[in-house]
């Protein structure tokens, strides 16, 4: 008797175990679907969403519904593709046999992409502080920032002139970065009107 007992406590503790977990994987199967449904939405409001979203969803547990953590997960990935695109440039500003016009445009266009990496991390470390500050000047300062260093981007390729093959080469480059800070760009202004 004692025997069928205790089976029938084990029965009952492995029954409730498996209960239990499947609760927790179904709890977290409609988190992870919440939160990669606010991402979409959100990226809906950019101008290049299936990016935006290929981009963010991969982080959606860290963003959960947060428009603020998405606008900073965005910068976040902008600031980092940046700075990837600047070192390859500079590799690709070292191919011999460069017109000195394309060399000089080279040279602006590491130039510029310098200025948009410290724009993007200075937006980055901006909205990464605690609330101390006036929400609307810091968000000012962060739209501008982020929209100079999208300026920056879109003027990186414009020097190559005389040379299409060049401005194709950096304009693939560019393009992605440029994209990137656009949505990203799209997210900030979301968040700050959503506290504004």
């Amino acid at each position: 008797m004692e025997v069928s007992y205790s089976i029938y406590t084990l029965a009952s503790n492995i029954l409730l175990i498996i209960l239990l977990f499947t609760y927790t994987i179904n709890s977290v199967s409609a988190l992870e679907k919440t939160n990669t449904e606010f991402i979409r939405t959100s990226c809906s409001l950019t101008s290049y969403p299936t990016l935006c979203f290929n981009s963010l969803s991969t982080r959606s547990g860290a963003i959960q519904t947060s428009p603020k953590l998405l606008a900073q997960t965005a910068l976040s990935i902008t600031l980092d593709t940046t700075r990837t695109t600047s070192l390859a440039m500079i590799k690709l500003s070292q191919v011999h046999g460069m017109a000195p016009q394309e060399v000089a445009a080279m040279k602006d266009c590491i130039e510029l992409l310098s200025d948009a990496v410290y724009e993007l991390k200075k937006s980055l470390e901006e909205m990464s502080q605690p609330g101390s500050k006036d929400f609307r000047l810091v968000m000012s300062d962060i739209q501008t920032w982020v929209s100079s260093a999208l300026t920056d981007e879109d003027t990186c390729s414009e020097g190559f002139v005389n040379d299409p093959k060049m401005k194709s080469v950096v304009r693939g480059k560019i393009v992605n970065v440029a994209h990137l800070t656009s949505n990203a760009l799209a997210l900030i202004n979301n968040y700050a009107s959503l506290r504004g």
